[in-house]
């Protein structure tokens, strides 16, 4: 394998992938290495260093911050993916979306269904993938909250949750939105068998159990006793603001055709994998 780029090696599924990377010449790239929007300088850098597969991580992910400021989120991305993109015309490329392209409304969203984002967020991924899958030699991945150990410590949705406990908060956690969480490790492990195979596409890589903000604050609660956790049950009826999706869970089965291993649900994985930081 030529030499790998992994974007956003500080975040969460990042850093995931470059640990278990396969290949000795993987390199992470972070906000020290190089500012993504500074398009001659990345340009510069893809032709001297020619990587022969790129994933693409980094995004402006929280959608509050992506909702008070629209612009930056389209710099961000769409137009960091539009000009990564068109580097790697040539070779494999491999975006992660967001479950958050769909509106909500079904759940157990499969590839072929019709996107139709409620948010800033939700909107950039969709015009992104539009751009990647252009390509056939491209790949878009779309996942759902991914939990784990980052090396900022605030990028898994458990370690937010953790967080907030630590510092005594009481969370108000939906019972009403649901989600397929997944361990970052797990969409790493993903990940890796696909560029194997070489099968570029659409796929959704997510957990196999849909569970809503408060089951999944139930089952990561467990994990820190010690924090004695406080949370509070509502529901998105009850809820005023920028709009949410109240279950974009999604179905897998098209990715666990290929892959070796079975997507596990977050009960599931979090019984089996006891001793494992989360």
């Amino acid at each position: 394998m030529e030499l790998v780029w992994i974007t956003s090696a500080n975040g969460l599924i990042g850093s995931q992938l470059l640990r278990t990377a396969p290949y000795s010449n993987a390199r992470g790239l972070t906000r020290q290495d190089i500012d993504l929007t500074d398009h001659e300088k990345v340009r510069r850098l893809f032709r001297e260093q020619k990587p022969g597969l790129v994933i693409h991580c980094a995004a402006l992910s929280k959608s509050q911050d992506c909702q008070v400021n629209p612009p930056l989120a389209r710099k961000i991305n769409v137009e960091v993916t539009a000009q990564l993109a068109e580097l790697a015309v040539d070779i494999p490329f491999v975006f992660f979306s967001t479950d958050l392209v769909f509106d909500g409304q079904a759940g157990n969203y499969d590839e072929s269904t019709q996107v139709n984002p409620l948010s800033v967020y939700g909107e950039t991924k969709a015009a992104a993938e539009q751009i990647v899958l252009a390509n056939p030699k491209h790949t878009v991945i779309r996942t759902s909250l991914n939990g784990g150990v980052s090396p900022t410590g605030d990028r898994g949705f458990n370690e937010e949750l953790r967080r907030a406990w630590q510092q005594g908060r009481k969370l108000y956690l939906f019972n009403d939105e649901f989600r397929s969480p997944i361990a970052a490790s797990v969409t790493a492990r993903a990940i890796w068998e696909l560029v194997a195979q070489n099968r570029p596409g659409l796929y959704h890589v997510a957990g196999s159990e849909r569970l809503s903000r408060w089951q999944i604050g139930q089952l990561v609660a467990t994990r820190w006793p010690q924090l004695n956790p406080q949370m509070e049950s509502g529901s998105l009826k009850e809820y005023h603001g920028a709009p949410r999706a109240p279950d974009t869970s999604l179905n897998c089965a098209k990715v666990q055709g290929l892959l070796r291993f079975p997507l596990p649900g977050l009960t599931d994985w979090l019984t089996a994998n006891p001793n494992e930081p989360f």
